[in-house]
């Protein structure tokens, strides 16, 4: 009688990391890994032996320096006599702001493009083929300098709204002066103010900001609350109770209450001397580099739209035209809701495009973190090893940021498999 029994377990042999088809992939990627450790430990260490041979070893200490050069735009307090840290959060706040209204503004217009391309109007839909075109194909840095042109040279002077028989007149009930040297804005004001939380030297956050913000969250948090319950009882009943009205009197009416306990009021620009005075002043480098950055940008999204939308097969437009739902209608509630899930993964892409284009501002004389930090901090201090490297990381926090919210909402639109 024969008895098999399992062949005795082979030992293990070095050769074996090479030749053995279960080691070797490990080994390589072990290899490899050492090899690049090992080539940028050298980098960082010949990198700080040239600093130490020049005198300048690395260090940050430059940021606590007084900075001594101002920033003609900016939404906090800033003289020149504050820090290089300082300034540099200016020039932050400066960038967030351009790439915050730049992505608002591109989605709006790109929406409306990427729809009206696909319109059974020939004019229409060539129109729109033409502006997506003229913008794709022009570098962006030309449509800033142009923006930038366009305002100076159109737009009048200061002096022209001066004396009885004026040039140009103020707008909107001679609240709104658009000159220029750029657009000047009512001012809010409070005359009842809560005071500020100072944030260490950097900043100080409003009382009145954040008592807004709070209301506005839970006017919110109580309108979803209300939908939710008009959506049950539409499932109950098959009828949905009317309740517009109350979702936007829970939000606007406390909202409103608190403005007048604060004693908000508008602060109106004035013509005083050469130039306008008070209200809040919008300088053409930043219009110029929202509107070109948007305008291009848009075109991109533009493109995306479209494309979601074509995704979605045709049956779905004509099950709701059986159903005598009007195209506007169709549209928005059955078409663009599944193209988003086709629409959203590259608009990602040009969300993070617009925000690093943004580093153009420098161009047309926009103070963003280019051109603080990386720009004049840098020519003064002469630390170009430390100033590059913080530029290169509030781009990669900025970018990382935008792209976690953005997946996130992805996860929420996107298509759930059983």
């Amino acid at each position: 009688m024969t008895t098999l029994t399992d062949p005795p377990s082979e030992s293990f042999r070095l050769s074996m990391l090479i030749y053995d088809t279960r080691y070797r992939a490990i080994t390589f990627q072990i290899i490899a890994l050492i090899c690049f450790l090992l080539f940028f430990g050298w980098l960082i260490s010949n990198t700080a032996q040239n600093l130490a041979d020049l005198g300048k070893e690395p260090s940050f200490g430059f940021l606590m320096e007084p900075a001594g050069y101002d920033i003609n735009q900016r939404l906090i307090d800033y003289n020149n006599q504050d820090s290089h840290l300082r300034a540099a959060f200016v020039g932050l706040l400066n960038t967030l702001l351009v790439a915050f209204l730049g992505c608002v503004t591109a989605t709006v217009v790109g929406v409306i493009v990427g729809v009206l391309r696909l319109s059974n109007n020939w004019l229409i839909s060539r129109l729109m083929a033409v502006y997506v075109e003229m913008f794709r194909n022009v570098p962006v840095l030309m449509w800033i300098v142009l923006c930038m042109a366009i305002l100076i040279e159109s737009l009048p002077a200061p002096r022209a709204f001066r004396g009885d028989d004026a040039e140009a007149s103020m707008k909107l009930f001679d609240t709104v002066a658009i000159t220029n040297r750029g657009v000047y804005i009512p001012e809010p004001l409070f005359s009842r103010s809560l005071g500020d939380i100072p944030v260490g030297n950097l900043f100080n956050i409003s009382i009145d900001l954040i008592a807004i913000l709070i209301v506005l969250a839970i006017g919110f948090y109580v309108s979803h609350r209300i939908k939710l319950k008009a959506d049950a009882t539409q499932e109950a009943t098959g009828v949905r109770p009317r309740t517009w009205y109350m979702r936007l009197g829970v939000i606007f009416v406390p909202l409103a209450a608190l403005l007048v306990i604060l004693g908000f009021h508008l602060g109106y620009p004035e013509l005083s001397g050469f130039n306008f005075s008070g209200g809040t002043h919008l300088r053409n480098s930043l219009i110029a580099l929202w509107l070109a950055l948007s305008l291009y940008t848009a075109a991109f999204i533009a493109e995306n739209v479209r494309a979601g939308i074509l995704a979605i097969s045709k049956g779905q437009t004509e099950a709701a035209s059986a159903l005598g739902l009007r195209p506007s209608i169709t549209m928005r509630l059955v078409i663009l809701p599944q193209a988003l899930r086709v629409i959203i993964p590259p608009l990602i892409s040009q969300y993070l495009n617009l925000t690093k284009n943004s580093s153009l501002a420098i161009a047309v004389g926009y103070m963003d973190i280019t051109g603080t930090l990386m720009g004049i901090t840098l020519n003064q201090t002469g630390r170009e090893l430390e100033t590059v490297l913080l530029g290169m990381l509030i781009y990669l926090a900025i970018s990382l940021a935008i792209s976690a919210v953005m997946n996130f909402y992805n996860s929420r639109v996107k298509l759930v498999e059983r």
